[in-house]
């Protein structure tokens, strides 16, 4: 099988684990029209009052969203605790912008993180290295008041280091006061000369946040969690996390496979955007989570509460329906991987595999007609059947349809398994075909 490289926290429950729950959720679940807002409206700290002085998540019950992602298969949970606008969701000490002094009046990560584990999700904590409202924060060019006239003179007496030390503050809160921690998602890094910007761009990298030092932090009081790759550091991450597209194929390091999670939204915003309406399908969500299985990798699916507290039904409705498939279909998903070289899945097919059952998946995006040819596994097979009810899919067809087929081919059907698949796609959203090899 294929190895990836050596990780630092403890990635084994994460490659088993497969699929995660993203929630972004703050202050611009209000206005309604993405989590970014305040920086793409060029909104000022006295025109976003408005928002910290409104928002009262009346209907917040953690226990439902808990419910809503268990059900749907998700083993673990990821969370904005501050998103850029720099809102924190708990108690800081460090901070007066936060939920306990907004109209809610009180911590709303520590029910969530208590909801989410009773009903036995891993815990997961994204924090923002941007901070538009801090003081400290020097006004660059990603900020809300990156266009302000007076940017200059508003940067006077700002001090990133002690922005720094803020930041690293809460870090210490968010792994002290909590319990164990499994993930810390940080975002993001945007220095010069990098993220396809020349070196005029003014931005913020691993000096602004003082990675080295804050990594290090990290390591002493959590040394198992998983860590992103999002500080700006070459070395020291776990997971590499493609955002909003899927990998073509294992993703690679310097030629060596990492560790890495897919994050995709239901939408085209991560928090909550009322008129936004390019939701994908059921089937795209289950097909993006069969993909990156097939290829080593992890999907943390994004839902953005509103600013009431619940989960809309737009989004209950992808969750309900992923949990539908994965009633039948979760072998296919959890402690499965990519497939052993050699094996080649079919055109419209993705194969995941399970290293310790010895067991091949066959998730067909496209259903075939009668037939389906499986290069390569002719005589690897034991039984074949349908996931989703046990029923036997025969193997190998005809005498007679073997020599066409060979005839066609010029004899490149030796090798190939041919599988004999009822006429009618079974009534799933993806129809998975579980092959127990020899």
């Amino acid at each position: 099988m294929l190895k990836t490289k050596k990780t630092v926290g403890d990635t084994t429950w994460f490659s088993q684990d497969r699929f995660g729950m993203f929630i972004h959720w703050g202050l611009y679940s209000l206005p309604a029209r993405h989590e970014w807002i305040r920086q793409y409206e060029e909104i000022s700290d006295e025109d976003y009052e408005k928002y910290f002085r409104h928002f009262d998540p009346d209907l917040y019950e953690p226990e439902l969203w808990a419910q809503a992602a268990a059900k749907a298969g998700m083993k673990y949970f990821v969370v904005t605790t501050k998103h850029h606008e720099g809102f924190c969701l708990w108690d800081s000490k460090h901070t007066d912008y936060k939920a306990t002094n907004a109209p809610v009046g009180r911590d709303l990560l520590r029910p969530m993180v208590d909801a989410f584990r009773k009903n036995g999700l891993r815990t997961g904590f994204y924090h923002s290295l941007i901070d538009w409202h801090h003081p400290d924060f020097v006004i660059d060019d990603m900020h809300s008041q990156r266009n302000h006239p007076d940017r200059a003179k508003m940067n006077e007496g700002r001090d990133q280091k002690r922005y720094a030390e803020y930041l690293h503050n809460q870090v210490r809160e968010l792994l002290t006061e909590f319990g164990k921690v499994d993930i810390l998602w940080f975002d993001f890094s945007y220095p010069p000369g990098k993220c396809g910007r020349d070196m005029k761009w003014i931005g913020k990298g691993c000096d602004d946040w003082q990675s080295e030092k804050l990594l290090k932090m990290v390591r002493e009081l959590a040394p198992n969690i998983i860590l992103n790759d999002r500080l700006d550091l070459s070395e020291g991450w776990d997971v590499i996390t493609p955002e909003q597209y899927q990998p073509m194929s294992w993703v690679r390091i310097n030629g060596e496979p990492v560790v890495w999670e897919a994050c995709q939204t239901f939408s085209g915003a991560w928090g909550y955007h009322r008129d936004e309406s390019s939701w994908k399908s059921i089937d795209q969500l289950v097909q993006m989570l069969v993909d990156s299985v097939s290829k080593g990798g992890n999907l943390l699916l994004n839902v953005g509460p509103t600013g009431r507290g619940e989960f809309d039904a737009r989004a209950l409705d992808r969750l309900e329906g992923m949990g539908r498939w994965m009633k039948y279909h979760s072998r296919s998903i959890y402690g499965c991987t990519q497939a052993p070289e050699g094996f080649e899945a079919p055109q419209d097919c993705r194969y995941t595999y399970n290293p310790e059952t010895k067991r091949l998946y066959v998730h067909v995006f496209a259903w075939p007609f009668v037939h389906l040819h499986l290069k390569g596994l002719a005589g690897k097979v034991e039984y074949a059947q349908l996931l989703n009810d046990a029923s036997e899919i025969k193997m190998e067809a005809s005498e007679w349809f073997i020599n066409q087929m060979n005839e066609q081919t010029g004899g490149r059907m030796k090798d190939t398994l041919t599988l004999t698949l009822p006429v009618q796609k079974p009534d799933v959203t993806v129809p998975v075909i579980e092959l127990f090899l020899k």
